[in-house]
């Protein structure tokens, strides 16, 4: 949600400021803004829309010159979308400018102290109230910018991701962070802030993320400055070195990030287990995993907390830690668990799983559950991310930068790691064979390849997808591990084709959505030769019956369920529990290809953001 770009230093603020927005544009937003500053002072250029529409706007209305600049993506949370409620925002002065990610949720009373005290405001914004706050402080304390924002956060309650600059200092960038993501790039002489690394990624690769509670005093010539915000004390900045390049966030001659992220996901499912599978030798080896094997062992239960795709994800790794740890698991949705008083002890451990490592509501539940003792691992995909931090230990998934809203591989990489701690505990519980925990090692290094294949279907799967573009509703079925598998390519057509669909376990469809079946519903079931497979098929006949018309991802060679369907999509035939790394990929591809046919925005749906980091 939003997106935060800054720049100080020796070069043009503005490609860098612009490139690095449209970079940040797969978290979702809907306008966008850009303030820059030279000797004859500072110029801004904001529009509800995208950055296009901004960088349009900009060079055809201000001088874009300047080696100091802020640029921002909003996500509309107070104030509706529009011109006047973009990002930047100037203080009354005009000597203070701030570009803002999160929500002050106490922006109101502080608002009608500031009118008392003869403020005004254009917009509708908190983020306006917040630099008002910053000007007073400043000006009635007669302190310097930083003290006055540390003075100021004190005074709000919410969450924020924060630059400001002083028109009179024009040297210097405050930064601060609560709850959004905030990483400070450092050049030769220069200085780079964004919500993540991918907007300075060429130009350095040296990057401190700033903690929870942390604000940052950027100056040119001098060192980083960090304190924390609640009792001034000095924090060292942990320099880290980034491992992204720059051909992983750009699009590598796909149409969109979601296909080129989909056809990435056997390199992305290698890398996760490369170093961590040695099929040859019997070995899995995880060091967090490792370090921390009794807490796993000794665990009354497993409680897994994620959002939306890595919720799936985690139902997944229900069906696999029960079925083969043979451990309790308990799959919670985090924006639930964080509000409903549940009961965590010391003998639990909890496995938080996030792609970007920063979803609110999942870090709200990481500290909830440390506070009461239990044992807290985090599954993520971004190195240095907030749950990275917060976490006791975790693993990281491989799977690259994912640009697009809807998420592909980061579902397929996090049950990969998680197939890997479930063979693991398995393995030193002794519930399982050395021969068995061979035969699957084995069969998960050969999912790659059988992606791969799965991949191949792609022409079929637009073909399939031209029938039934038109469809206003759409049903998903499957059992055991698939039934996950439904409800993520039922999320997935949502997202980005904005046509209703909802998955359910197949032996549900009697206890009321069948009373939806006709013939212009689309039911898309799938039925690999395993588990319940009898009774999938006699849900399918069930449907036929009733006239719907059946999609259905079946493994290679079944003859059963072709003659039923009135399409079937195969993928290569794999051990029940690494089924659904092959199944998703159909119904992510159909999911693409009716979205296109409908001319919607596939990597940037309407109303979505990547990450969630704020409630």
């Amino acid at each position: 949600m939003c997106g935060i770009v800054g720049y100080i230093g020796h070069r043009e603020a503005y490609p860098i400021i612009i490139k690095g927005l449209q970079r940040l544009e797969y978290r979702g937003y809907d306008s966008a803004g850009i303030v820059l500053y030279d000797e004859a002072g500072t110029k801004l250029a904001k529009t509800k829309g995208k950055v296009e529409d901004l960088k349009k706007k900009a060079e055809d209305t201000i001088s874009t010159t300047g080696k100091l600049g802020l640029g921002h993506t909003r996500w509309a949370t107070h104030g509706v979308p529009n011109d006047t409620n973009s990002h930047p925002h100037y203080s009354n002065s005009g000597n203070l400018c701030i570009i803002h990610n999160g929500i002050i949720e106490n922006y109101e009373s502080i608002k009608k102290e500031l009118i008392k005290r003869g403020y005004t405001f254009t917009s509708d914004t908190d983020t306006e109230v917040l630099v008002n706050l910053i000007e007073e402080v400043k000006k009635t304390e007669d302190v310097k910018l930083g003290k006055a924002v540390q003075i100021a956060l004190n005074q709000v309650v919410g969450a924020y991701a924060i630059a400001v600059f002083d028109v009179n200092k024009p040297d210097e960038i405050v930064v601060a962070k609560l709850g959004s993501p905030l990483a400070i790039g450092i050049g030769e002489n220069e200085y780079f802030v964004a919500s993540d690394a991918s907007p300075f990624i060429e130009y350095t690769n040296n990057a401190v993320y700033l903690e929870d509670e942390e604000m940052a005093i950027i100056r040119l010539g001098k060192e980083i400055k960090l304190r924390k915000i609640k009792d001034d004390a000095i924090a060292y900045p942990n320099i880290l070195e980034l491992q992204l390049n720059i051909e992983e966030i750009e699009k590598g001659g796909y149409d969109h990030f979601m296909l080129k992220e989909i056809y990435e996901q056997p390199r992305a499912i290698q890398d996760t287990y490369r170093g961590r599978l040695l099929a040859d030798q019997g070995i899995i080896r995880m060091a967090g995993i490792d370090q921390n094997l009794e807490k796993f062992l000794k665990a009354d239960r497993i409680i897994i907390v994620a959002c939306g795709t890595s919720w799936h994800a985690g139902l997944v790794a229900e069906y696999i830690f029960e079925d083969l740890a043979r451990i309790p698991v308990e799959v919670e949705y985090a924006s639930e668990f964080r509000y409903r008083n549940p009961v965590i002890t010391e003998k639990d451990v909890l496995i938080a799983i996030s792609q970007s490592g920063e979803t609110a509501d999942t870090l709200a539940a990481i500290k909830m559950a440390k506070e009461r003792g239990a044992f807290v691992f985090g599954v993520c995909n971004v190195v240095g991310s907030s749950i990275a931090r917060e976490t006791h230990a975790g693993a990281y998934t491989h799977a690259g930068p994912e640009i697009g809203v809807a998420s592909t591989k980061a579902f397929t990489t996090q049950i990969t790691i998680l197939s890997l701690i479930a063979l693991k505990l398995a393995k030193e519980k002794g519930v399982m064979s050395d021969s068995k925990f061979h035969e699957y090692l084995t069969q998960l290094e050969n999912v790659p390849a059988k992606v791969e294949r799965a991949l191949k279907s792609n022409d079929a799967i637009e073909e399939i997808a031209a029938v039934y573009k038109d469809s206003p509703n759409c049903l998903y079925l499957g059992r055991g591990f698939n039934f996950p598998v439904a409800l993520e390519g039922a999320l997935k057509l949502k997202e980005i084709s904005y046509i209703h669909a909802e998955g359910y376990p197949a032996a549900e469809m009697k206890h009321g959505p069948i009373a939806l079946i006709d013939e212009q519903m689309p039911v898309v079931v799938i039925a690999t030769k395993q588990g319940h497979y009898e009774k999938v098929v006699s849900n399918i006949q069930e449907i036929k019956s009733r006239k719907g018309k059946i999609i259905a991802v079946v493994f290679e060679g079944d003859k059963v369920v072709k003659e039923i369907a009135d399409h079937v999509i195969e993928v290569p035939e794999t051990e029940e529990f690494l089924s659904p790394l092959l199944t998703t990929i159909p119904l992510q591809l159909l999911s693409y290809h009716i979205a296109l046919m409908r001319g919607c925005n596939v990597d940037q749906p309407r109303n979505l953001a990547k990450s969630v980091t704020v409630e």
